[in-house]
């Protein structure tokens, strides 16, 4: 069955069919409060609360169902079955994640593999607009939110990953590998482009190559941990969504995408809710990690260079049609904005 085969009209009787046969036990099951919401680049999300009979007695479930568009952003890095996985091995740990359910490839049943994870209360503001950076900056007054953000990325940084069974993300040597291992994947997503060579983004990576830091403490990365990819509720981190791009690496990859002014607009709390010194102090007593800032600042640049990447996917996957998401075709634009700042950022 083609991905087309299957729209968004004929979903929910699908969604309806496909629980019925995982709950037999269920009857007159139905599908309450059932919304696709429009987020996210990578993977089609719905949300919606089943609700059936079962031993004479009502039960209902939230849940979210995630499925692949085709082509996205994030072309083979998207995995739903490697999402799954990994939220099967984090489900037994102390970070709040949701609770995956089921994962199908069989492309017969939604016309695309999918997910069903729980829904997890708790909302989701975007950063980037007027209502989510004022959601963001009276949690920070409050100061419940800034604490909640810094620990539970500790918390991410200090589970036992091979204990949780996530050494499947591959393991880098002690040294230089991690960092030469994301160099190495970014630039094979940039190669999957029709995008003649850049020569800033050409000197990028031949100065990431030059200049990678020695890693010895390896840790679960999340790889874009910041408000958006965070459920809140009741001011506290009630899940961590958006499992695409982890890794297991140096947990400075995360704090400095944190420290990142990318990822706050019109205030100096990182990432929109917490302030610096707290989040220094904080982190490093939950972790023993001291944040190196020299090493931050290289991977600020490595961020550069990955963010390049997408772009150039994005309007690549657009320009050839295998997706017609216009906001694929908006990124063209930042590609030289990225670029332009690494060029400053390297002395240029």
């Amino acid at each position: 069955m083609s991905t087309q085969d299957v729209g968004a009209a004929e979903v929910p009787a699908r969604i309806r069919d496909y629980l019925a046969m995982r709950l037999p036990e269920a009857r007159d099951l139905v599908l309450d409060n059932l919304q696709r919401i429009a987020v996210g680049w990578s993977h089609e999300t719905w949300l919606f609360d089943a609700r059936w009979r079962e031993g004479g007695e009502t039960r209902t479930r939230g849940l979210c169902l995630r499925r692949d568009p085709g082509n996205a952003l994030l072309r083979e890095l998207s995995d739903l079955g490697e999402q799954f996985r990994v939220l099967q091995c984090l489900e037994a740990t102390p970070l709040p994640t949701p609770r995956p359910y089921w994962y199908e490839s069989d492309t017969a049943i939604l016309g695309r593999p999918f997910l069903v994870m729980e829904k997890v209360p708790g909302t989701c503001p975007s950063p980037w607009g007027r209502e989510g950076r004022a959601y963001y900056a009276a949690a920070a007054a409050r100061g419940v939110l800034p604490a909640s953000f810094t620990d539970t990325l500790a918390t991410l940084h200090t589970l036992d990953w091979r204990a949780a069974g996530l050494e499947f993300l591959g393991v880098p040597a002690v040294g230089t590998d991690f960092a030469h291992r994301e160099i190495a994947k970014w630039r094979a997503f940039i190669e999957q482009t029709d995008a003649p060579p850049d020569p800033l983004l050409t000197d990028l990576v031949c100065w990431l190559e030059a200049n990678a830091p020695e890693t010895t403490r390896l840790s679960l990365v999340h790889g874009a941990y910041r408000t958006g990819n965070l459920l809140i509720d009741d001011d506290r981190v009630s899940a961590v969504l958006d499992w695409e791009l982890q890794v297991i690496g140096d947990p400075l990859y995360d704090v400095a995408y944190v420290l990142s002014d990318l990822n706050r607009e019109g205030t100096e709390l990182l990432s929109n809710v917490v302030a610096r010194d707290t989040f220094f102090d904080r982190y490093e007593a939950a972790t023993g990690i001291t944040i190196d800032e020299d090493v931050c600042r290289y991977y600020h640049l490595l961020y550069a260079m990955r963010s390049a990447a997408f772009w150039l996917s994005a309007s690549d996957l657009y320009a050839r049609g295998a997706s017609s998401d216009l906001r694929l075709a908006r990124t063209a634009w930042s590609v030289p904005v990225v670029l332009e700042r690494a060029a400053r950022e390297l002395g240029y």
